[in-house]
This record gives C-alpha cells, sequence and structure tokens, in this order.
C-alpha cells in the first residue's frame, strides 16, 4: 500500500488502523537541537481527542503519544522520530453488521475494489483516526516554525446549537475552516509543480471528509474583473505591502511574505444514526441500522488537523528553500 509518506524533506510515515492496537509514525528530517515541549504536543492531540468537543465521538481514548525515539534532553537529534498513540476504547463488534456491507459516501466499496480486502472495523485505516499521527507531526513542525516567527491559526465555522439538532435528528453535518499562516517570508514555493499554494491544497484534500479548498479570495475571484482583483504592491516602512492580498499569500506558487489564508471545506459525516439504504458484497440492497460511536461533524475535531498539514507544508518548503541557494 503506497502513499502512507507525506512531506519531500520534513517528512512523515504514519501506520495503524481505526481498531488496531495502536496509531502511530515516523517523522525524518526534523532538523536536530530544536527544543521540543512535549505537553504542548500532547495538548495539540488532545485538541482533536473524541469525546471532548461537542457533537464528536463518545469513544473514549486517552490518546497518550508516546516517544520512542528522536528527541534526549528535550531536543530534536536530528534522527527518526518514532512515537505510537495505543488505542485502548474499541468496540469493533458494534461494526460486525458492515462486514459484507458497502455504507455510501465511505471508502468500503473503493478500497474493496483496490486491494481486494479492508478492515470493517470502524473504517480501518481509511479511518478519521489515521489524522492523530499528522497531528503528532504537525506538532512539532508548529513548534519548530515559532522559531522562525510563522504562526498558524484556525478557526471553526459551526455552532454548538446547529450539531446539538442534528444529532438529536440522527443526522450530520458539513461546514468550513478558515486557517491563516502568518510570518511566512516571500519565496518559499517552486514555480511550476511545487506550488506552495498546490501543496496545501493537496495537505488539506488529504484530510478525511474534506470536499473544497479555497485559497485567497478563492472563488469570489471568478465573478471579479482583473481590475477589481489586482494584488497591488506598495512600500510602507521599508517593506512592500499587498493592499488587499486577494491571492491569498501565494503568487505564480511562491509566498510573497503576506499572510497565507485558504478555506477547507468538508462534507457531512457519511455515517447517519438512523437507517441508511445500502449494497452489500453480492450487489443486493439492503438496509443499515447504525451502531457505534460517530462525529455529527468532522468539522470541531479537524480543526488542529488543518492546523498541523498547514505547518508540515509550511517547514517543509522552509526547508526545500535552503537547497536552492548558498
Amino acid at each position: 500500500m503506497a502513499g502512507n509518506t507525506f512531506g519531500t524533506i520534513y517528512r512523515l510515515t504514519s501506520f495503524g488502523e481505526s481498531h488496531g492496537p495502536a496509531m502511530g509514525g515516523i517523522i525524518d528530517g526534523m532538523p536536530a537541537g530544536i527544543g521540543i515541549n512535549l505537553d504542548e504536543v500532547q495538548r495539540m492531540v488532545d485538541r482533536r481527542r473524541p469525546g471532548l468537543t461537542r457533537g464528536s465521538s463518545t469513544r473514549q481514548e486517552k490518546d497518550r503519544v508516546e516517544v520512542l525515539s528522536g528527541i534526549f534532553e528535550g531536543k530534536t537529534l536530528g534522527t527518526p522520530i518514532g512515537f505510537v498513540v495505543r488505542n485502548e476504547d474499541c468496540r469493533s463488534e458494534d461494526y460486525d453488521h458492515l462486514r459484507d456491507v458497502y455504507r455510501p459516501s465511505h471508502a468500503d466499496y473503493t478500497w474493496q475494489m483496490k486491494y481486494g480486502i479492508r478492515d470493517h472495523r470502524g473504517g480501518g485505516r481509511a479511518s478519521a483516526r489515521e489524522t492523530l499521527s499528522r497531528v503528532v507531526a504537525g506538532a512539532f513542525a508548529m513548534q519548530a516554525l515559532r522559531l522562525l516567527g510563522i504562526n498558524i491559526i484556525a478557526t471553526a465555522r459551526q455552532a454548538d446549537d446547529e450539531l446539538e439538532h442534528a444529532r438529536e435528528q440522527g443526522d450530520t453535518l458539513g461546514g468550513a475552516i478558515s486557517c491563516t499562516i502568518t510570518g511566512v517570508p516571500a519565496g518559499l514555493g517552486e514555480p511550476v509543480f511545487g506550488k506552495l499554494s498546490s501543496a496545501l491544497a493537496a495537505a488539506m484534500m488529504s484530510i478525511p471528509a474534506a470536499k473544497s479548498f479555497d485559497m485567497g479570495a478563492g472563488r469570489a475571484l471568478t465573478t471579479m474583473r482583473g481590475s477589481e482583483s489586482l494584488d497591488t504592491m506598495r512600500m510602507v516602512d521599508g517593506k512592500v505591502h499587498f493592499d488587499h492580498n486577494y491571492s491569498g499569500g501565494v503568487q505564480g506558487g511562491i509566498s510573497n511574505g503576506n499572510d497565507i489564508y485558504f478555506e477547507v471545506g468538508f462534507k457531512p459525516i457519511a455515517t447517519l444514526m438512523r437507517d441508511i439504504p445500502a449494497m452489500d458484497s453480492q450487489g443486493r440492497a439492503v438496509t443499515i441500522h447504525p451502531r457505534g460511536r460517530h462525529d455529527v461533524s468532522a468539522v470541531p475535531r479537524a480543526v488542529p488537523v488543518v492546523q498541523a498539514m498547514a505547518a508540515h507544508v509550511i517547514l517543509d518548503h522552509y526547508l526545500l528553500n535552503k537547497t536552492t541557494h548558498l
């Protein structure tokens, strides 16, 4: 199975399934000598932990990060950082009725077609629990970026009362997460196939349930005239200032020194707590009577995932940029 490693210089290889013994990963490419606060890493992981946000799964996982290598006396060694997070509250029997059923809008059918086998317990590796490893890697990256004056803020637009109302009806919600990255220097990104904007888009669209990516003014630019959409520049206190930043901090695939901002759209969770029409492996129509513990929306717990993936991309491109000239 390919596609489990993300990044070029700063790389994460993740492993684990939702109902397996553990989730985990190996981080490679982290520079040596970076001071790491493991409590801060844990706090970021806790933000995506189930059961802590309104509308989230009631699965009770401690999600304690165990760092196995690459850190000594609070600093990175420059060697691979290995870590695991144990799965402790699995109820695999809740998914027994799905062994031979393809749930609509899930990855059941496509994974079966690709591999000829799948783990039906909680979605296996297709579960959003896989993002736990990304958050750990992103938390390390964010601490490195902070030393460079780069910070990442992500916020969700979703009201608690909407989540509660959907839960009462056995339904789910989609939503959006906005992300702003400040302090990024001009010059990150490659001009053709390695654009910073395309790397961010690929990172965000790899998150489970993500269905759209809008950078800068995004789709609003499609309704503007050229005269309305120019990112005009002027000097302010000896620095280049962009009057509008419609480009979202990236032009020609390269950061321009302005704040980078984008929005990620998420579809509603596909598992409803009500009867769902589905198809079994023999092509017969069946009705699913869902059990188990599920989120009402991916959005609240995806906020640290968006931050983590953004941090991963920016640190990777910062390190890549150090190879372009002496």
